[in-house]
């Protein structure tokens, strides 16, 4: 639950929405609220793979230690929640798409369009490809400095968010990014992911509030 009334909480969300960060119905949190359908999966390095496949030229697998091994990079965001929650700065390491397809490690045929996100359990999240080229989607393995918690996604998860001042970047909700991310699915057609079949509004822009369908 929100602390709405922690002064320190409320004069930070002031100085975000003059910057005009702050998207409507949304609130400041400080923490980083657990939220996800199902239990936390087991992890086991030696067993753990990263796969895509789909409308690319050659599907390409990765164990945890090559994973390791991708060029990583950093990036500053702002997350915000369908469930009207914001965390602003937050610090993001992991692999881009881009950089992977940008360095031939992914090559997608022109009739890619979209990708699945294909997680633990059978989870899915759906992204036209094009965001998922954007500067602010991370296959991500740190949270501010160290590993992602079991509760965050650990170890792999897709995360999206807004980067202050590219108002250039299509910025959707959090539930985007699928936690316990096993693979990406490149798609000439969309398909719509676990929350967006339950009634989840499938662009999920938090500029226009598209919570739901």
């Amino acid at each position: 639950m929100l602390n709405y009334e922690n002064p320190d909480r409320r004069e930070e969300e002031e100085r975000i929405r003059d910057e005009n960060r702050l998207p409507p119905g949304q609130a400041l949190t400080l923490k980083f609220p657990v939220l996800h359908y199902g239990q936390v999966p087991p992890f086991n390095p030696a067993t753990w793979d990263f796969r895509v496949w789909g409308e690319v030229e050659q599907e390409a697998r990765w164990t945890w230690a090559e994973f390791n091994q991708l060029p990583h990079t950093k990036i500053a965001m702002d997350i915000h929640c369908v469930t009207r929650w914001s965390k602003f700065d937050t610090a993001w390491e992991g692999v881009s798409v881009r950089m992977l397809v940008e360095q031939g490690l992914i090559k997608p045929l022109p009739s890619a369009r979209f990708i699945m996100q294909h997680a633990e359990y059978g989870f899915t999240v759906n992204l036209p490809l094009e965001m998922a080229l954007q500067d602010n989607f991370l296959l991500a393995t740190h949270f501010n400095g160290e590993p992602l918690t079991p509760d965050h996604g650990y170890p792999l998860r897709g995360v999206v968010g807004a980067i202050a001042e590219r108002t250039d970047l299509q910025t959707p909700y959090l539930w985007k990014g699928a936690k316990w991310l096993r693979g990406l699915e490149f798609m000439r057609q969309d398909r719509l992911g676990f929350w967006e079949k339950a009634g989840y509004h499938n662009k999920a822009d938090v500029w226009k509030e598209e919570r739901f369908a």
